[in-house]
């Protein structure tokens, strides 16, 4: 919700979970952009700053580790049909939104990947002038 109102507090307009391609469906699409748009979710979708970092414990150890394997390998296809469909895909880390979502809109619109948030809130990736 936070990314949709920076898009929207910025001009952009979009639809919400429109299938683009078969098995590919992104969180949101700017269509006269161009662009798909995926919000991964840092524990699900292993954030590489606030994703999980140590191994799975327990009974369901491997049920986990499998899942979180499995969200990766969705993703790169997800991104790849995406791809191929003729869309710029843009990923984007729940704690980047959360960080700083006009600055992450603005990185959307602006077609570029906003890094994941470091853990003091800041953004790793440095903005365009």
């Amino acid at each position: 919700m936070l990314l949709r109102s920076a898009l929207h507090v910025l001009g952009a307009r979009f639809r919400l979970h429109r299938r683009i391609a078969p098995c590919c469906t992104p969180d949101l699409v700017l269509p006269r952009r161009g662009v798909a748009v995926f919000v991964d979710g840092d524990y699900w979708h292993s954030c590489p700053e606030h994703g999980r970092k140590v191994p799975f414990t327990g009974p369901n150890a491997d049920l986990w580790a499998e899942k979180l394997r499995r969200n990766q390998e969705r993703d790169l296809r997800s991104t790849k049909l995406a791809e191929e469909a003729g869309w710029t895909v843009i990923r984007v880390w729940e704690c980047a939104i959360r960080a700083d979502a006009i600055g992450a809109a603005r990185a959307v619109l602006d077609g570029r990947h906003p890094g994941p948030a470091l853990r003091d809130g800041k953004s790793s990736t440095p903005r365009a002038g």
